[in-house]
């Protein structure tokens, strides 16, 4: 329990422009409080107050380390201040309970105290840089398929003559004909007008893809800088890759490999009744990062023989597909936080034996 290793708390408050912080005593307590603005200035303010009124062993509870308090976590962190991450405390199940940002501070440095298991803060760095980078890359890739769809409405709608032009054609051809389209000055204006929405469709697709792939590259280089024995398993790209190493973010911020299993919702659940004795697939934790696994999976399933001769014979004992692919995703997340927690050579290939035997 973090109330019997320090000899105070100070819960903060963030927001855009403002912080609010409250030095807390390990029973609880208020001890303090102050406000600051969400600037250097104000962060070296809120660290003097912490000196001032927590002078021995503190720890610093903070709600959105990611985001409003990322500037806060980072100065905290280069002072060599102990930080831990809280979610939005609970508020009052009533209406009309009280509510400030001192008092969200009081309550996530209380939420911390009476918490087992702390949060670390991501770090940031090559990290974060990574984050950064996929984000963007899927927003581009989410742009792309939107422009897509709009080329392909355009193209139904389209004048008859248009149609027959793009006619028979694949989806590739289609924007790479119509990004080189002139204007036609000679038709009507319906026709025109459509031709210019097309070229404009196509261009932005042309040059969405462009930058996806550009930013992929980025990500490859600096994926193997930061973890090459990653994309050394089989199964794992340059885009897979970078989702774990966010997720996962550094040695020790999980304390045991089902800790980061949870986490990823590939931890079985319990789902036995009477004479039934099974387990369901978890549906929480860190999606994207359940995405990356669930995707490492099914290249595996299809690649692997090793991978393939489990799933038939779990099938073959009465496993459903998905039941299989889950005591799967465990075993993968299990060999990956060991690669990753180890950090120097890659595992060698997975044989029968690393595969689950129950459920």
């Amino acid at each position: 329990m973090l109330a019997e290793q320090v000899d105070g708390v100070i819960g903060v408050d963030t927001h855009r422009d403002t912080l609010a912080a409250a030095a807390v005593s390990p029973i609880g307590a208020l001890l303090a409080s102050t406000d600051s603005p969400a600037n250097a200035r104000g962060y070296q303010q809120l660290l003097d107050f912490a000196r001032q009124h927590v002078p021995g062993r503190r720890c610093w509870v903070l709600e959105g380390t990611g985001s409003y308090g990322a500037g806060l976590t980072a100065f905290l962190d280069e002072s060599g201040e102990s930080v831990v991450e809280v979610c939005r405390p609970k508020r009052p199940a009533i209406r009309g309970g009280r509510k400030t940002d001192m008092l969200d501070a009081v309550r996530a440095a209380r939420e911390a105290l009476a918490t087992e298991h702390l949060i670390h803060p991501r770090r940031r760095g090559e990290r974060e840089a990574l984050r950064v980078l996929l984000t963007t890359r899927q927003s581009a890739v989410l742009a792309s398929t939107a422009a897509i769809n709009l080329l392909k409405a355009l193209i139904v709608s389209a004048p008859d003559e248009v149609r027959v032009e793009l006619r028979g054609m694949k989806s590739k051809d289609q924007i790479a004909h119509c990004a080189r389209w002139r204007d036609r000055p000679a038709q009507d204006i319906e026709h025109r007008m459509t031709v210019r929405a097309l070229r404009s469709a196509a261009q932005r697709i042309e040059a969405l893809r462009a930058e996806a792939k550009e930013l992929e590259l980025e990500i490859l280089t600096l994926v193997r800088t930061v973890a090459p024995e990653l994309l050394a398993l089989q199964g794992i790209g340059p885009i897979s890759a970078t989702q774990i190493l966010i997720s996962w973010s550094h040695s020790g911020r999980f304390r045991s490999e089902a800790a980061f299993a949870a986490f990823a919702g590939v931890a079985p659940i319990p789902a036995s009744s009477g004479l039934t004795n099974r387990h369901r697939i978890n549906r929480s934790g860190d999606r994207q990062l359940n995405r990356a696994l669930h995707t490492i999976t099914l290249i595996r399933i299809r690649l692997d023989p090793i991978t393939h001769a489990y799933v038939a014979r779990r099938i073959s004992e009465g496993k459903t597909a998905r039941d299989a692919q889950r005591c799967l995703k465990r075993a993968i997340c299990r060999q990956l936080f060991k690669l990753l927690e180890r950090g120097d050579q890659p595992t060698p290939p997975a044989t029968a034996e690393d595969l689950p035997q129950a459920a």
